[in-house]
């Protein structure tokens, strides 16, 4: 059975949205530092430093910078003293809510079927 050109289009336009969403998720600490920022909506950098086990501040600040950018992290300087900055998901960012829940649960399903762990 042979694909139809119109099937062929499609998913080369599919392939090419998945290109894209890992171009900008791709990465060792994203994925991390999205759902620390999604579990509690707003997180300053020592947050979610803390909360990223092994990320270094240099590595944090790189990897926030570029989701700044691609507009799926939204970084906000408080008045207070010490100046403290805080990041918070976007409008945009937060439609990845789900595929961070669903990436949890796969996770721990993952891990009790490979290793029987909880």
């Amino acid at each position: 059975m042979e694909c139809k050109p119109e099937f062929q289009i499609d998913r080369k336009k599919e392939m090419m949205a998945v290109h894209d969403a890992m171009d900008v998720l791709s990465g060792k600490w994203k994925i991390y530092i999205i759902s620390s920022i999604c579990h509690y909506n707003k997180r300053r950098f020592s947050d979610i430093l803390n909360d990223v086990v092994g990320i270094s501040n240099k590595m944090l600040s790189k990897e926030l910078k570029e989701l700044e950018i691609n507009k799926l992290v939204e970084r906000t300087v408080l008045d207070t003293h010490p100046i403290t900055v805080q990041y918070e998901l976007t409008k945009h960012g937060k439609t990845l809510q789900t595929i961070i829940n669903n990436l949890t649960a796969w996770g721990i399903q993952h891990r009790k079927e490979i290793i029987g762990d909880n």
